[in-house]
């Protein structure tokens, strides 16, 4: 973990923040550019189907810095992300419904399935979503209060390890049932679905679609910065403490409830986040975002990409979201076995994800290099009497 710790290290010297910022100016700016100014039979125009997939994946890379925050670097493995997620998706998603208005199938204010489950006013916790603030800040702070009273009995109780594991896996699952329901008042197994338009924009445009990949970049960078600020501080150093030795934190006189539950929330919020930007882009949120099989991808994402180091959880979020875009497609029946062998394989051969891999080359060159040394090292007569020395002392047997 050390040689992985100085290779990002080396990322945020200023040399490395420039090739950073170069890397995110060229993939905010350039990909759309590719998009909208090239000829479409161009070999190096980018389709539109992209920009709305990767705006996806950035997404994607939210949830992943979320997860390595309180997995990477608190040592908290949750399996009930997903549910905060689908939160932030449905608060935006009920604004995008509210913004329908009159547009429906069945031309009513209320959303077309109320109007089909007979449903005859608004049900009251719909009041304020007309609002974009409002329903962006909900999907801010509904996954955040939620984390917090969760978190709060359960780090109190001190339960952690699998067991926590478990009850976040029940929490996501026990929602996703709730929101099954069509008395729930979420559009049941259908969802939220059929939006028209977003801040008065249409979400049918092209612009638009550049717009929100333009913002999802945007909200990445800015999370992952501010994951950074948190990691790097002295508020850091004591959750890794936790994440190793959580006994020795208490004897050192803090409290890990404190910290363990502002870890928890903000990986929520960010979480909240990343699903209030998918949803315009995806055009449905339901309650399969809750399944506990998308909070495990969300887990094998970190550990793809190298837990504990941010950089890693954004790169295993986009090569495995990638990975997955082309099997559905091509091999639909084999992802799901493809994602559970690429977890075992990085289980076993790279416990330390993509950027282990770097670490390990970097210590085989190393090594290479100390034995060119040590063979094209002059025997001086120092060195000799020394060697004749070590032979004398050893035990020789006949």
């Amino acid at each position: 973990m050390r040689g992985i710790l100085h290779g990002v290290a080396a990322l945020h010297r200023p040399r490395g923040w420039i090739v950073l910022g170069v890397l995110c100016l060229a993939g905010l700016v350039g990909l759309p550019l590719l998009n909208g100014m090239t000829p479409p039979a161009a070999w190096y125009h980018v389709p539109a189907f992209a920009v709305p997939l990767l705006g996806k994946f950035f997404c994607y890379g939210i949830v992943a810095l979320a997860m390595d925050l309180i997995w990477g670097y608190t040592g908290i493995l949750s399996l009930g992300h997903g549910v905060f997620f689908a939160l932030g998706g449905y608060a935006m998603g009920m604004h995008l419904m509210r913004n329908i208005g009159k547009e429906g199938v069945y031309r009513s204010d209320l959303p077309d399935f109320m109007v089909f489950l007979d449903w005859k006013e608004l049900p009251w916790f719909w009041y304020g979503f007309d609002s974009f603030w409002f329903a962006a800040s909900m999907a801010l702070l509904v996954p955040a209060a939620l984390a917090y009273v969760f978190g709060y009995f359960a780090f109190r109780s001190r339960i952690r390890g699998v067991y926590f594991s478990i009850i976040t896996q029940a929490l996501t699952f026990a929602a996703m049932l709730l929101f099954f329901r069509n008395n729930t008042g979420f559009g049941g197994n259908n969802g939220l679905t059929d939006f028209k338009r977003l801040l008065g924009y249409s979400l049918q445009e092209p612009s638009t679609k550049v717009a929100l990949y333009l913002i999802s970049g945007a909200a990445l960078v800015l999370a992952y910065l501010a994951c950074r600020a948190i990691v790097g501080s002295k508020l850091g150093r004591v959750l890794t403490a936790i994440r190793d030795a959580e006994s020795r934190v208490m004897f050192s006189g803090y409290n890990p409830l404190h910290y363990k539950l502002f870890a928890w929330t903000v990986s929520a919020l960010l979480c909240g986040l990343a699903g209030a930007l998918y949803v315009p882009q995806v055009g449905i949120v339901n309650p399969s975002e809750m399944q506990t099989s998308n909070s495990i991808e969300m887990a094998i994402w970190v550990a793809v990409g190298g837990r504990g180091t941010l950089v890693g959880a954004v790169l295993g979020a986009v090569l495995v979201n990638g990975a997955k875009s082309v099997f559905t497609v091509q091999w639909p029946q084999a992802w799901l076995f493809v994602l559970g062998g690429l977890f075992v394989f990085v289980t076993l051969f790279l416990p330390k994800g993509l950027l282990g891999i770097g670490e390990r080359l970097g210590a085989l060159r190393k090594l290479a290099a100390r034995r060119m040394r040590a063979q094209g090292r002059p025997q001086t007569p120092e060195r000799s009497a020394a060697l004749s020395a070590v032979s004398a002392a050893k035990p020789h047997h006949e």
